[in-house]
């Protein structure tokens, strides 16, 4: 059974089969084309946390390609009416797949190793991989490709920036993170990283200037992520340094494009001036966010369509 708990449960193979279904299924939706390729199929959307993003575009995306979907919240009682066991085997019974944004991945892993349902990692606090999969479409839309092209994240070494110098090394990308020392990345998943792709190219740096000075993509997020609300002043003075403002994007090539996972707060940890520039990426990314999943979802419910479909097509 397939899951999607981070992209260390993908190849390399897998990833850009994933990427092909997504920007397949983009085209064909830009064409006025909506085939049905989960008819009558249904997903349980189980979120711990709130969202806009992830839940319309899991939601809307199922609808597009025929199928629908189930938003879960704390109602369904998941870890506390019924043990886990019991909890997913029930819900294998009536859905097709479930998409788990949780507050600790540890929730995700539990479910998922009962094998009872397809599972997809729809936000934990160690990654998130659906995001990733959009940024690199969105890069490759810009840019033309992504291999070789340089990717610095700017701010902390959160589960979003680790997911992305996880995609980086898959797709042969460089990935630079400039934050504060004490902002780092996980080292176990950067440890991990290196061990399963060698040729990995991930730096780690205070100094955003250098940073930034021959990146394609300059993408940050908030300083203060949900769940860290208690530590916002302390943040706030790491990272004054950090902003993604007119004078650094001015440090940085001309082509650069700027992302941003959002929801932002825009003053903080970018301007309105860069994110409303003609170099943002941000909405488009965001909609990709849509586009990605249907590949992801095509992928792991309909493999022979996309057998016969897309990959007849490549």
């Amino acid at each position: 059974m397939q899951h999607l708990l981070s992209l260390f449960d993908l190849s390399t193979k897998d990833l850009e089969g994933i990427l092909a279904t997504a920007t397949f299924l983009k085209t064909r939706l830009n064409r006025g084309e909506r085939p049905p390729v989960l008819e009558r199929r249904v997903i349980a959307l189980l979120f711990e946390k709130p969202s806009l993003r992830t839940r319309v575009s899991f939601e809307t995306g199922m609808a597009q390609l025929g199928g629908t979907s189930l938003f879960l919240g704390e109602d369904v009682g998941w870890g506390k009416r019924e043990s886990p066991a019991d909890f997913t085997h029930v819900l294998g019974q009536f859905v097709d797949a479930v998409v788990c944004r949780t507050k600790k991945h540890e929730r995700v892993t539990q479910i998922a190793k009962f094998d009872a349902v397809p599972v997809i990692n729809g936000l934990t606090d160690l990654c998130h991989p659906c995001q990733a999969l959009a940024d690199v479409i969105t890069i490759q839309e810009s840019l033309g490709s992504v291999a070789g092209k340089h990717l610095t994240f700017v701010g902390d070494g959160n589960n979003v920036a680790g997911s992305l110098a996880l995609i980086c090394a898959m797709l042969k990308m460089r990935f630079t993170l400039a934050c504060p020392n004490e902002y780092r990345l996980n080292q176990d998943w950067v440890a991990k990283i290196y061990q399963q792709y060698p040729q990995a190219m991930i730096e780690e740096t205070s100094d955003v200037k250098k940073a930034v000075g021959d990146a394609d993509a300059i993408y940050t997020d908030v300083w203060t992520s949900m769940g860290q609300e208690t530590e916002s002043a302390i943040r706030k003075q790491a990272f004054a340094d950090y902003q993604v403002n007119a004078n650094l994007m001015s440090m940085a090539p001309s082509h650069a494009r700027v992302l941003h996972c959002l929801p932002a707060v825009r003053g903080e940890e970018i301007t309105d001036e860069v994110i409303d520039s003609n170099q943002s990426d941000v909405i488009v990314q965001a909609g990709n966010r849509m586009h990605a999943q249907k590949g992801l979802l095509a992928w792991i419910l309909n493999r022979d369509w996309v057998t016969d479909n897309v990959a007849a097509e490549s």
